[in-house]
């Protein structure tokens, strides 16, 4: 415990430095294509021997903990659900042999790698963070366990037992992870992620060597493979919209500040996703932000009062983030873009508790 501990800390320090720059907003969901690359440590649980009849004995392998690097090519559909294709690599060194029936040492080193489909959900609307994105998911695939002379003996060397065999078998993992851009590479950010990788039985062949001269062929197979890695990397996103070159100084004086231009956008009844009505205003207040001089622009949610304001609140917020994304997404600069929820206060249509009134529905753009 005391090595996964020190990986924790060295991870953490390692990933200090690159959030100076993180942006101080909810980044939005990752829209189109994007890579990324992590590396950190990997800690595998003791693997249980299983015996004749299926049973998991006691006897189990321990390891120390080892390297792992995860490249992954995926897509985001711009709605919070990411498809990723990945390629892993994981290594572990035995160090002991438990509960063998006789004081027994162990050697050797397994070797995992091979591809894994994961679905991903960006929980920027669900969990707001000021500096990062959380997100999750699972996934599904194929991993091969290679073993590197891995060998158990007793203090005599006898019975020694060895493998330099490789087996692949179905996988299953759990991710839970965070995002954090830089504000000046929209592009690019950091990411640091925990994940949880488990494999099926895997059989392999050993020779045993019961006495000096005699080795006996044999089948061991292999129980839990249960893996936990903490890593930290980089991702690129190729769809993030660039960042805005700052405006040329104007060599005369400046106008005099145009009044506030205001949009609104209507939503479903305890919906946060845009119809397409809303996403052409949308585009439309998008398209006039570039033909004026603006200090900022306000993105403002509410609800009606058909929830409890602690809920109305929250959905009024979603709804704003919805907007913003669409907005980043046809061309506005993200740090121009101020996101608020109101809930159910400061109601277009005046109504009392428990009203579903589309009016009050809404999202309100304002550019200053």
């Amino acid at each position: 415990m005391m090595k996964l501990r020190n990986v924790l800390v060295a991870t953490t320090m390692i990933g200090a430095p690159l959030s100076v720059h993180a942006q101080a907003v909810n980044p939005p969901p990752v829209t189109g294509l994007y890579i990324s690359l992590g590396a950190g440590g990997n800690y595998l649980q003791d693997e249980h021997l299983i015996g004749r009849g299926g049973n998991t004995s006691d006897a189990a392998f321990r390891s120390r903990i080892g390297p792992v690097v995860v490249g992954a090519v995926g897509y985001g559909l711009g709605n919070g659900i990411r498809l990723e294709f990945e390629g892993d690599y994981r290594q572990n060194r035995f160090s002991e042999g438990r509960n063998f029936g006789y004081p027994a040492a162990a050697g050797g080193n397994e070797i995992k790698y091979g591809p894994m489909f994961n679905v991903l959900y960006d929980l920027t609307g669900l969990i707001p963070f000021p500096y990062a994105a959380p997100y999750a998911g699972v996934g599904v695939g194929w991993q091969w366990g290679q073993f590197n002379s891995v060998h158990s003996y007793s203090s005599a060397r006898y019975p020694l037992t060895n493998s330099d065999d490789t087996r692949g078998a179905l996988a299953y993992q759990a991710i839970i992870g965070a995002v954090i851009p830089f504000q000046f590479l929209p592009n690019l950010a950091t990411t640091i992620e925990y994940r949880f990788l488990g494999l099926a039985d895997r059989n392999y062949d050993t020779a045993a060597t019961i006495a000096p001269g005699v080795v006996v062929d044999g089948k061991q197979k292999f129980g839990n493979d249960f893996n936990h890695s903490l890593l930290i990397g980089l991702r690129y996103n190729f769809g993030a919209p660039p960042v805005a070159p700052p405006s040329a100084p104007s060599p005369v004086a400046a106008p005099a500040p145009a009044a506030a231009r205001s949009y609104l956008v209507f939503f479903d009844w305890d919906k946060a996703a845009l119809t397409d009505r809303a996403r052409a205003i949308v585009k439309e207040a998008a398209d006039n932000s570039t033909r004026v001089q603006y200090t900022r622009i306000e993105v403002n949610g509410y609800t009606d009062t058909s929830g409890t304001p602690k809920y109305n609140e929250g959905l009024s917020l979603r709804r704003g983030r919805t907007v913003a994304a669409e907005l980043v997404r046809d061309g506005v600069p993200q740090s121009a873009i101020n996101i608020q929820g109101f809930g159910e206060t400061h109601l277009l249509v005046s109504t009392g508790p428990g009203v579903r009134e589309p009016q009050n529905r809404r999202v309100e753009i304002i550019i200053r």
